[in-house]
């Protein structure tokens, strides 16, 4: 969504001036509207049946409520007199054992309709769960680069809640609204003609209140899911990134920019209870005059033997039903727009197609799978018209270690990921063992191209878990042998629970260097065809990357490999060194030849770094 910021965009510490694909302004959202309709339906199409009777358990609840006041009435006017009179008692108990058992239906309709409907609530909401997380999943790594992690957690957390409010409150306010409405009415005018006309009469004054309502909250509920949004993204992106905040002593303007989105929150939310304060006592103020004129012309044909006095007091019990489901309908309103508005931001999100997908008819590499590489003509650019790749051509020879060298910006990273397919080409192809990466499955490249980066996540869970987790059927031997094949083992053991401890949120209890090698034997374990080091060794310090670097030549024995690195050190072990410059190879060769020939870039660079060590 478009944010007006009271301050330059460029002074925010994220840009929140853009209009995000699931936040479209309001006049725009009338196809994301009709996709929320359809997720809906989809979500409730497996309930058919069970929505009818829970339909049938509101309406048999509803009667029996409008069947009170006409007992009250009967008892009033037909069983109390002769009582007084010194009659029998035995029609007035009959009328309280009705009564008893109206409203013993009444609550027992109540519980089944909220153990049912609470059911299929959670239902609803797992599949809708269920359907987000696969998404998300399944959506490329572009998409993932520009939508926030935030976003992300305000679709599955806040947008599912307030699905899950309507499920579980809503569709029973409205139809429980409706049904009283119609009802009172024809009560109403069944009982007295003359006072039921008098009442209903207030009708279009309640109607245009409505109205108005339902109008102004649409606008200012979805503006309200949006601001939420907001708060929640800057709040989760400031704690994920917390070490770069505090480095940087961004802590009072992340503060600032924290607390203008929170007021944004806070003044929107401001007008929804200004509308609603409105709207309430409005309803009120009809309901109570309505209530007063129908008492003094009551009361008028009453004394007047006109109306009896439990004709009048059925009455009054109707009309305060009668204006009840107003309330109901407010309520239906506040939960309605909050769910349509995250019903469409949900809509939008699984209507997003990844840009990588899957082809209609796979090809799998034979097998054993070679792990040649080759590049065709290739030509990528992350913005169109601003290509990061003019043309590559290359070819990368089964079981080659292949060493990307450049400036920042040459085009080594993108190379990686296209190999890995997170991107496709622009034009050109890029194949192994000559068949192009978009006619093999996803699933089936990721067992034969794993990367590795120097961003090495660790998943909540034990050294065990983080190692298998490219390979979850893998035994513990062969877990305990991959992190031998790699020198983890020594540490591993050294560990207070050795393959079995926890290696806390994001591996905070290991080092750099230890977090890598169990990377290493992650991969090792997995066992691909070509193997992907981007940047694997650059956070290392001396001794830890001496100890990688160990680990590295049993990790890229026997198989194609492709080391991004600046540390010269990583690249001495590569049989090919590629320099890259602006997307196209300007120097390629064995890296001792290169060296040997005393001129070119990577002769510079080698030159260069054996100065920094004295």
């Amino acid at each position: 969504m478009t944010v007006t910021d009271r301050r330059s965009p460029a002074d925010w510490r994220g840009r929140l001036d853009e209009t995000p694909d699931d936040e479209l302004p309001i006049d725009e959202s009338v196809p994301r509207r009709r996709e929320a309709r359809a997720l809906l339906g989809s979500l409730l199409r497996p309930y058919p049946a069970a929505l009818v009777l829970l339909a049938v358990v509101v309406v048999v609840e509803n009667l029996a409520r409008l069947s009170v006041p006409l007992l009250v009435q009967r008892g009033i006017d037909h069983c109390i007199p002769p009582i007084v009179a010194g009659g029998s008692s035995r029609e007035l108990l009959l009328i309280v054992a009705a009564l008893i058992g109206v409203v013993t239906v009444q609550a027992a309709s109540r519980m089944y309709f909220l153990r049912r409907s609470g059911r299929i609530g959670q239902e609803v909401l797992l599949e809708l769960r269920r359907r987000l997380f696969r998404h998300f999943q399944r959506l490329d790594v572009a998409f993932h680069e520009r939508y926030t992690s935030g976003r992300v957690v305000s679709r599955s957390t806040n947008d599912v809640e307030a699905i899950q409010d309507m499920l579980e409150t809503g569709f029973d306010s409205l139809i429980t609204a409706v049904l009283t409405l119609g009802g009172t009415a024809i009560l109403l005018v069944t009982l007295d003609v003359r006072l039921g006309l008098m009442c209903l009469g207030a009708f279009p004054v309640l109607i245009a209140l409505v109205w108005w309502f339902r109008e102004e909250s649409a606008k200012t509920y979805r503006k309200v899911r949006e601001s939420a949004a907001l708060v929640i993204v800057q709040f989760v992106e400031t704690m994920t990134g917390i070490k770069a905040v505090q480095a940087y002593r961004r802590e009072p303007r992340n503060q600032e920019i924290f607390e203008q989105v929170a007021d944004d929150y806070r003044e929107i939310n401001e007008k929804t209870l200004r509308l609603l304060a409105i709207f309430m006592p409005g309803v009120r103020l009809v309901g109570n005059i309505t209530t007063g004129v129908v008492l003094l012309y009551g009361g008028y044909l009453v004394l007047n033997d006109q109306m009896t006095i439990g004709t009048l007091t059925a009455f009054l019990l109707y009309l305060r039903m009668f204006f009840e489901p107003m309330q109901e309908i407010s309520q239906f309103f506040n939960t309605f727009q909050s769910a349509a508005s995250a019903l469409e931001k949900l809509a939008g999100v699984l209507a997003e197609e990844p840009a990588i997908k899957d082809p209609q008819h796979p090809v799998s590499p034979a097998r054993p799978v070679r792990g040649e590489i080759a590049f065709h003509g290739v030509q990528f650019a992350y913005v169109p018209g601003r290509p990061v790749i003019p043309e590559l051509t290359l070819t990368v020879p089964a079981g080659q270690t292949v060493a990307l060298v450049g400036t920042t910006g040459a085009g080594k990273t993108t190379i990686a990921t296209l190999i890995a397919r997170f991107y496709d080409p622009t034009a050109g192809s890029v194949t192994l063992d000559g068949i192009d990466l978009r006619d093999i499955a996803q699933s089936e490249l990721r067992r034969h191209v794993v990367m590795v980066t120097q961003e090495n996540f660790m998943f909540d869970g034990t050294v065990a878990d983080n190692i298998r987790f490219g390979r979850p059927e893998a035994t513990d031997a062969e877990i305990a042998a991959a992190a031998e094949a790699v020198g983890a083992d020594r540490f591993i053991a050294a560990l207070p629970d050795g393959y079995h401890t926890d290696v806390a949120k994001r591996g905070s209890r290991l080092s750099a260097g230890q977090r890598q090698l169990i990377a290493f034997a992650r991969a090792f374990l997995a066992d691909p065809a070509v193997l992907i080091l981007d940047e694997a060794t650059s956070a290392l310090d001396i001794p830890s990357e001496r100890m990688v670097q160990r680990a590295l030549r049993t990790v890229l024995a026997d198989r194609t490999a492709l080391v991004i690195a600046h540390r010269l050190s990583t690249v001495e072990i590569a049989d090919r060194v590629l320099v890259l410059e602006r997307g196209r190879v300007v120097e390629d060769g064995p890296p001792g030849e290169l060296i040997r020939r005393g001129e070119g870039r990577y002769a510079a660079l080698h030159h260069a770094w054996l100065e920094s060590l004295g």
